[in-house]
């Protein structure tokens, strides 16, 4: 009796466990993961939109009362906040070392006047094209054409036409 060993028995088949709460923290972990990757990314977007905006600055839009006569068509379409501004520089072999993309200032020849001291018109302001040489001549001097707030834009036009204008490269 005491020797005797029972007989096998078989492993009845049942369903698995599944114990709730088990992998709930590595749940939990991999959703704020997603959460935390999509906080970055709107992170990344926000300061690469923040980044452009402080290098073009707007034009606050003035309402149609005080601009004056405004048709109805014409206020609903946005103002440009840039614009290009043909401007012709008097040293020719200057205006020979500009690219597009280029940052310049652009500054006023002095006059008797101003005791021989020019003045900035525009700082910084990028290069958009640079005509051929063949559209350059000695006595007018060369046409560049920049890239610029409008306000800005509307002041190179106007200093070119009264004095002739310097070129000066920024890095």
């Amino acid at each position: 009796m005491y020797g005797e060993v029972p007989p096998t028995s078989g492993v009845p088949q049942f369903p698995p466990l599944r114990v709730r709460g088990r992998f709930t923290a590595v749940r939990r972990v991999a959703r704020q993961g997603r959460r935390a990757g999509a906080a970055c990314l709107a992170a990344v977007v926000t300061g690469l939109l923040v980044a452009d905006l402080t290098q073009r600055p707007t034009e606050p839009q003035r309402p149609a009362k005080q601009a004056g006569r405004v048709s109805a068509e014409d206020q609903h379409r946005p103002v440009a906040p840039w614009a290009r501004a043909p401007v012709r520089i008097a040293d020719v072999a200057a205006a020979g070392l500009l690219r597009p993309g280029d940052r310049v200032d652009i500054v006023t020849a002095g006059g008797p006047a101003r005791n021989g001291a020019g003045r900035v018109v525009a700082a910084g302001v990028r290069v958009a094209e640079v005509p051929k040489a063949a559209a350059a001549s000695l006595e007018g001097g060369a046409l560049v054409v920049l890239s610029a707030p409008r306000r800005t834009a509307g002041r190179l036009a106007a200093a070119g036409a009264v004095s002739p204008l310097a070129v000066v490269l920024c890095r």
